[in-house]
């Protein structure tokens, strides 16, 4: 999508202004604290980006470049404020001080119903000094999976650990502001307390935080109150972004009908952060405004992705996708059950660089029989979260063109005869130790960024390599992908002192690169919603561990505990539909592949599409996920 949009595709480049703006508008806001000037610095951003976009040599880069920006607009709109208080000191200049009552904190926590512990942590954020505010605004993102440490150190134009040392110190003061926030609640019960708060003008300051940390950190009672505190880190996991105002869309919406065909795609991203909590929908509102449309070199920023907070408009269907598509790595629970060792792929042939090895199942246990139907047409939906794993059948790309997958992989370094618009979604793997050779790193450097690391190590019917065999291979991978995934293990991802938890930690050590994590699950049990809460339990505690984006790699209903045992199409489709809209609720999820494109004729299956090129009903439910 970056790549089209810099080479001058209209759609791409509104739809990747919608998608952009959230982003945007959560990191301004909150540096800025709500003031009333949010708004234009978000305007300001995208013009400059839309007329930068040209000479961005990198697409990959697009994101850490995008919120860089956004910091230094930041930056110089405190600065000309400061400039222009600093001139005149008559009342007008009130109009200058953000409402302490509608401020950043309690939008926060209005919008996002937090309560507790959350809701401390967003008030306490009114007590950090102005400079922190855009780096708050950065971390929170960072912590709940929109940036990475990268991009946070890249906007401050820091090195990784200077910028370390910032989020360490700026967490401190978030959490003097958090005992102060419990101290002043708690109201009566220290007279001390209530003497220092009566001279109090009721704003949060440098100087007054001073002042309470001071009584807190010297009084019993109130340093009582601090105890049982949850780390911030823990407390941000998981919270999606703030959606939108509506006072926000409304100020920037006009009727500019090239970006219209961008707004399913944004109504998604309000979907899947909370957007649909808002109560007021407005179909028709397009129609209904004057037009006045605001375009910046050709294209529609700011002004029209208002339109997806309001999550349905009237059209009926939504909009295909610009192609190629832009691809994005980039709780206690109990966790996911366990599989035993899994037969989603045969073990690796010889040492030498031969096919990779085809994914063959064990044969599958007697299930009941099934009636074939045919379900009605359903429009497909394109998503570059979504994605396949594919083996070579009949009609291979035609199938993966009709699934609406954006990206596919074959457990290799090669494509296996997939052509057509969307062939360019590849992303190559090396299975094992013996796939690690010239010609395959060859191959994966020259896919593209991303590659996926070492399939299912943990077993022996798979790659079966230990976790120090893995570490000695590494540099090897890291020079052949820039996006690099850790090995894929079957299960257990999230279990302390578990394969991937030691290979996370070998790895630190080493100084390894590790970007993102990809995933297998299995459910064992297949009623849909019990299903879909077992695979976000294990998402959400994998995520809690390792801090990074994840790839859900290999996923379906299949229980490996007795042979192999497969859901219905039916149980599949069911779990197809509730399973991708749960994901679409963790932005740490960045993509996710179903296993797998083809299905068999005969057997039980968790397979999209027939050799004979129909359709299953979980291919139909796939084709409609997003």
């Amino acid at each position: 999508m970056v790549t089209a949009a810099r080479d001058g595709d209209q759609r791409a480049l509104d739809a990747l202004v919608a998608d952009s703006l959230p982003l945007v508008y959560n990191i301004v806001g909150r540096a800025l604290n709500g003031h009333t000037d949010v708004d234009d610095v978000v305007q300001e951003t995208f013009l400059r980006v839309v007329r930068a976009l040209p000479d961005l040599r990198d697409p990959q880069a697009y994101r850490s470049w995008l919120v860089a920006i956004a910091v230094r607009q930041v930056r110089d709109h405190e600065q000309d404020r400061r400039t222009t208080q600093h001139r005149r000191a008559d009342l007008d200049s009130a109009e200058e001080v953000p409402d302490p009552a509608s401020d950043f904190a309690a939008v926060t926590i209005l919008r996002l119903g937090l309560t507790d512990q959350r809701r401390e942590v967003a008030e306490a954020t009114r007590w950090l000094d102005g400079d922190d505010q855009a780096l708050l605004a950065l971390w929170w993102l960072e912590e709940t999976g929109e940036l990475d440490r990268s991009d946070l150190a890249g906007a401050l134009g820091l090195s990784g650990r200077h910028a370390a040392v910032r989020v360490q110190r700026m967490k401190e003061q978030v959490q003097t502001g958090r005992a102060i926030v419990r101290a002043l609640r708690s109201g009566s019960g220290c007279a001390e307390l209530s003497a220092l708060t009566a001279n109090w003008n009721g704003v949060p300051s440098p100087l007054w935080r001073k002042r309470f940390a001071r009584h807190i950190r010297d009084c019993a009672v109130c340093q009582g109150r601090t105890a049982g505190m949850l780390p911030i880190d823990r407390l941000l996991s998981g919270l999606p972004l703030l959606p939108l105002p509506i006072g926000f869309a409304l100020h920037h919406l006009h009727a500019v009908p090239p970006a219209v065909e961008a707004v399913a795609h944004a109504t998604s991203w309000g979907a899947s952060h909370g957007a649909h909590a808002l109560e007021t929908t407005r179909p028709g509102l397009l129609a209904s405004l004057p037009p006045a449309p605001v375009t910046i070199g050709g294209a529609a920023a700011v002004v029209v992705t208002g339109v997806l907070i309001f999550g349905q408009l009237t059209a009926p269907a939504p909009a295909p996708e610009p192609a190629p598509p832009l691809a994005v790595p980039t709780r206690t629970a109990e966790p996911a059950p366990v599989r035993t060792p899994s037969a989603s792929a045969t073990p690796e042939p010889s040492r030498s660089p031969s096919p990779t090895p085809s994914r063959k199942k064990a044969t599958p246990t007697p299930t009941p029989t099934r009636t074939r139907t045919t379900p009605p047409p359903a429009s497909v939906v394109s998503s570059p979260r979504k994605g396949v794993g594919v083996w070579k059948m009949p009609g291979l790309s035609s199938a993966f063109a009709k699934s609406g997958a954006s990206w596919y992989y074959t457990w290799s370094t090669r494509r296996e005869g997939v052509t057509g618009p969307r062939a360019d979604g590849f992303v190559p793997m090396i299975w094992g130790s013996g796939s690690v050779t010239p010609e395959n790193l060859a191959q994966a450097r020259s896919a593209g960024p991303y590659l996926l690391a070492f399939n299912e190590p943990d077993l022996p019917q798979q790659a079966n390599m230990s976790v120090e065999e893995a570490l000695t291979h590494w540099p090897k991978l890291m020079s052949a992908g820039r996006v690099l995934s850790s090995p894929s293990v079957a299960f257990g991802a999230d279990t302390p002192g578990g394969w991937l938890d030691r290979f996370m930690t070998g790895a630190k050590e080493r100084d390894y690169r590790v970007d993102f994590i990809a995933l297998h699950w299995y459910g064992a049990d297949f009623r849909t919603q019990p299903a879909v809460s077992q695979l976000k339990s294990y998402v959400q505690n994998v995520y809690k561990r390792y801090r990074k984006p994840i790839w859900l790699t290999e996923y379906a209903l299949i229980d490996f505990s007795n042979g192999t045992r497969y859901a219905s199409d039916a149980q599949q489709a069911a779990f197809v539909t509730a399973s991708t809209r749960m994901l679409a609720t963790l932005p740490y999820v960045r993509r996710y592949a179903w296993f797998g494109l083809p299905s068999s004729q005969t057997e039980p299956n968790s397979g999209l599409f027939r050799h004979d090129g129909t359709v299953t009903r979980a291919g139909r439910a796939f084709q409609a996920a997003r």
